[in-house]
């Protein structure tokens, strides 16, 4: 049986994190929001007919359940949020997939801390099972109840994480991927062969550096700097050349 979503989601952000809920909770009433047109043809090709994509952030003024997931970057973040405000019902609940961004300082931003939370996705979004949930202080019984329940249709497993930098999740990996930059870059080794003994001799279904260019070079840069990890070199000339990884077309492999 097809889940139902019985909230009415808007989700501010046209990349992956975002094309990938709106994949996974429609064919639901589902608003996306773009920042431009070129972006909105994107979203719509990536999306299909799972959701409505706009360009006025006007369109989401009657959802009850918006998902913020553009870069990850406090200032554009928080001024994205703080415009939400006065779009919204007083109930409607704000949402952020910040992977390392303070919550408590974005809940700030929204004007009502008691309607916020983070809600960590992981990419790619439909295969990962699971959501970290960070409430701030002043989020109430029902925005916990409604967060839980959201997670829950659309088919993730939920687990409430401290409002620390990273979360658990990205504290304990980002510095073991970096660690494989490293190890790559001193015994000039071929980043197939790292990646070769990591899935077959522990196990992980990807290995460190694909899974790096996976995320985005600049993404890793910008959570290794949030959770006080030392960012390989390595990381910082491949970013500094525009090669970010998959969606550039490039990064430690070529795509």
């Amino acid at each position: 049986m097809t889940k139902r979503i019985r909230e009415r989601i808007g989700i501010v952000g046209s990349g992956a994190i975002a094309c990938g809920i709106a994949r996974l909770a429609g064919p639901s009433e589902v608003v996306v929001w773009a920042r431009s047109r070129a972006s909105a043809d994107t979203a719509c090709e990536e999306i299909g007919d799972g959701a409505r994509v706009v360009t006025d952030l006007g369109e989401l003024a009657g959802c009850t359940f918006v998902i913020e997931a553009v870069v990850e970057d406090l200032d554009a973040k928080s001024a994205l949020i703080g415009d939400l405000r006065a779009r919204l019902g007083d109930d409607a609940i704000i949402a952020s997939t910040t992977s390392s961004l303070s919550i408590e300082e974005l809940a700030g931003a929204s004007g009502r801390p008691g309607r916020f939370i983070g809600l960590h996705v992981f990419n790619p979004v439909e295969k990962m099972p699971l959501i970290e949930l960070v409430f701030p202080a002043a989020a109430d019984d029902d925005t916990r109840a409604r967060s839980e329940a959201l997670c829950e249709e659309l088919g993730k497993t939920a687990v409430e994480v401290p409002d620390t930098p990273g979360f658990v999740v990205n504290r304990l990996l980002f510095p073991l991927l970096f660690d494989a930059v490293r190890l790559m870059v001193e015994l000039e080794l071929e980043p197939e062969t790292v990646d070769a003994c990591m899935k077959l001799g522990a196990g992980h279904p990807m290995g460190p550096l694909r899974l790096l260019d996976f995320v985005g070079l600049d993404v890793a840069a910008s959570i290794g700097e949030q959770i006080g990890a030392e960012v390989p070199a390595r990381v910082r000339e491949l970013v500094g050349a525009g090669r970010l990884g998959k969606k550039s077309g490039a990064g430690f492999y070529e795509y």
